[in-house]
């Protein structure tokens, strides 16, 4: 966004900015034709469009090098999209961008480190203490954290796992150990399954319960009593059921899955023939251990797509 013009107020305690001018008047304006090009567009009734965008809606960001004072660091960038306040911070420098993401809320700051790309993720891991990285990454999904951790030195990575909740390092040491072809090492723990003896009504207690997150609900999964993956049910057949119909009455036994030692190629060929949004990871006993994202799947490919 290109500002053309300041405003400014001039009273009686003094001079005030008002907002910026960013419309096509400004830039004519700052050219020196506005004046004579609107006394020739005035017989016509054409107007010159003109855009103002108000102090209170600027928020500034880079102050430590030009010495702004602000009584209220960065609040209106915590109203963004993650993704959309990741790419501003991917813009800054160094320090700019640990001071922007350190003024953020801890959910806030843990879904932009997400979407930040491995390098300014690194930058921010790097300049946290070891406490506030393993609290941070403790609110992110397992597999995310993983592919973060992987690529610090062994002995920052260890620290923080020694200082995360003890099922959450576990886990993410577990996704750490598969190889990088493997579906493995992009599966995320974070999945929801119920026994197949279960009612309706009881699932969607559970449900209610955990308030998981959508990618969790593409699909709910169906385990026997040791857990071995036996069926899938939708969110459909979940609303259509009736309360106190069991999951064995309704689930659906013809379920799509993929091993975690197979290659992520697999993968990418059942999603691409089924249209999956998500699918289970099963280990060598048919145990559920996981699932895939097809957000992951694509973010793994378009990666791969930039190492070429």
């Amino acid at each position: 966004m290109r500002v053309n013009d300041l405003r400014l107020a001039i009273l009686s305690t003094g001079v005030y900015l008002l907002g910026a001018d960013i419309g096509f008047e400004g830039l004519l304006r700052r050219l020196g034709v506005a004046k004579p090009l609107k006394h020739l567009l005035k017989p016509l009734g054409v107007n010159i469009p003109s855009r103002f965008l108000l102090w209170d809606e600027v928020e500034a960001i880079d102050f430590f090098r030009h010495g702004i004072k602000l009584s209220k660091f960065y609040s209106k960038l915590d109203t963004l999209h993650p993704s959309d306040l990741a790419d501003i911070l991917e813009d800054l420098d160094r320090t700019t961008q640990l001071a922007v993401f350190s003024s953020l809320e801890a959910e806030k700051a843990a879904d932009v480190l997400e979407e930040l790309e491995p390098e300014a993720q690194l930058n921010v891991i790097e300049n946290l203490t070891v406490e506030e990285a393993a609290f941070m990454l403790e609110k992110m999904p397992t597999d995310e954290v993983a592919d973060i951790l992987v690529e610090l030195d062994d002995e920052q990575a260890s620290a923080i796992l020694s200082s995360m909740n003890q099922d959450a390092s576990e886990e993410v040491r577990e996704l750490m150990d598969y190889p990088e072809k493997s579906v493995g090492s992009l599966m995320t723990t974070d999945f929801i399954s119920f026994h197949e003896d279960m009612t309706i009504r009881g699932v969607i207690g559970e449900l209610r319960r955990l308030k998981p997150d959508p990618e969790c609900m593409y699909d709910l999964y169906v385990v026997d009593h040791q857990d071995r993956l036996i069926a899938f049910l939708s969110l459909r057949d979940l609303v259509l059921a009736e309360p106190e119909t069991k999951l064995d009455e309704i689930m659906n036994r013809d379920i799509i899955y993929v091993s975690d030692d197979e290659e992520i190629e697999n993968l990418n060929e059942i999603i691409s023939k089924y249209n999956l949004l998500g699918v289970p990871v099963v280990d060598h006993r048919m145990t559920l251990i996981g699932m895939v994202h097809i957000n992951d799947v694509v973010h793994n490919l378009l990666k791969a797509r930039r190492r070429r």
